[in-house]
């Protein structure tokens, strides 16, 4: 028990990581462009990282490799969009938005699956929807440009978890190694991006320095090893309930630090989504015995 608390703890260090993640982004870019950024996040991230588990990235698999060239594709699209969003959308909405994989994957599965969704994810799916109506739509009723990028976050996000579920239980696959040469895939890509698409540049300020260090060390290396190393002492309701977190600290941080305020059903909006995305993580059946206890 004591263990799966620090776990715990140690995952919400992360998630707190990522909800911040979101202003520091709004920040540096100001400054570089989107592709130039996430160049900068995922090669700093890949090279520290690969560094200090030098020993543990010696001989990886074919199977290894293949798994971490697919998902740092999808990895790439997810930063693209994610980058591009908060471009063009608030901090808060783009928070929120980006959750949306622990409903979307669900729902990915059950397609590919065939299955019918079960009444706690169409709930949740219902209660989602109207809540993201209520936050991003306009007085014309439109989304703005950056909540439908973000909307691309959770599309490639749910495909980029269903193939990692089904890399890290390949038996040649290496999660650890994946994980990091997933970094070094999206980072290369960005690379090639930015330098055919933009005009890509120093960091020129330190606070624009510090931001990028701090999204390529703590939100993206730092944050990837505590993940694949932590959830294995905790349980996946425990771990899908913390990340439903993530839009609460970006929120946070946008109210305090950015001074975003939201219109009132954009906080209605907000309160349904993380109800659904509750919805879709509690173990009801956990919660109603303990009740009864």
């Amino acid at each position: 028990m004591q263990r799966q608390r620090k776990a715990d703890l140690l995952l919400v260090m992360v998630t707190a990581f990522w909800g911040v993640s979101y202003f520091l982004m709004d920040v540096c870019l100001s400054d570089l462009p989107p592709l130039c950024l996430n160049a900068f996040r995922f090669l700093i991230a890949f090279f520290i990282l690969a560094a200090v588990f030098f020993p543990r990235m010696q001989n990886i698999s074919r199977a290894t490799l293949k798994y971490s060239l697919i998902v740092g594709l999808c990895l790439s699209c997810v930063y693209t969009c994610c980058t591009y969003g908060v471009l063009y959308t608030s901090i808060s909405n783009a928070g929120f938005i980006c959750a949306l994989p622990v409903v979307t994957t669900p729902l990915l599965e059950f397609c590919l699956s065939r299955k019918h969704p079960d009444r706690r994810l169409l709930s949740a799916l219902i209660l989602c929807t109207v809540g993201l109506a209520l936050l991003t739509l306009n007085e014309q009723m439109r989304l703005a440009l950056g909540d439908i990028l973000c909307l691309g976050v959770a599309v490639f996000y749910a495909v980029d978890l269903v193939i990692t579920d089904r890399a890290v239980h390949h038996p040649e696959v290496n999660a650890l190694q994946m994980g990091i040469c997933q970094l070094g895939v999206v980072g290369i890509v960005m690379l090639a991006l930015t330098l055919t698409l933009e005009q890509p540049h120093l960091p020129s300020t330190p606070q624009i320095w510090g931001g990028t260090l701090f999204l390529a060390i703590f939100c993206t290396g730092i944050a990837f090893v505590v993940q694949t190393v932590q959830q294995q002492y905790t349980s996946a309701s425990h771990v899908g309930l913390i990340f439903t977190l993530e839009p609460l600290f970006s929120a946070v941080v946008a109210y305090f630090l950015a001074g975003e305020r939201l219109h009132p059903r954009g906080y209605i909006g907000a309160a349904l989504m993380m109800t659904s995305l509750v919805l879709m993580e509690l173990d009801w059946t956990t919660v109603r015995a303990k009740i009864r206890k």
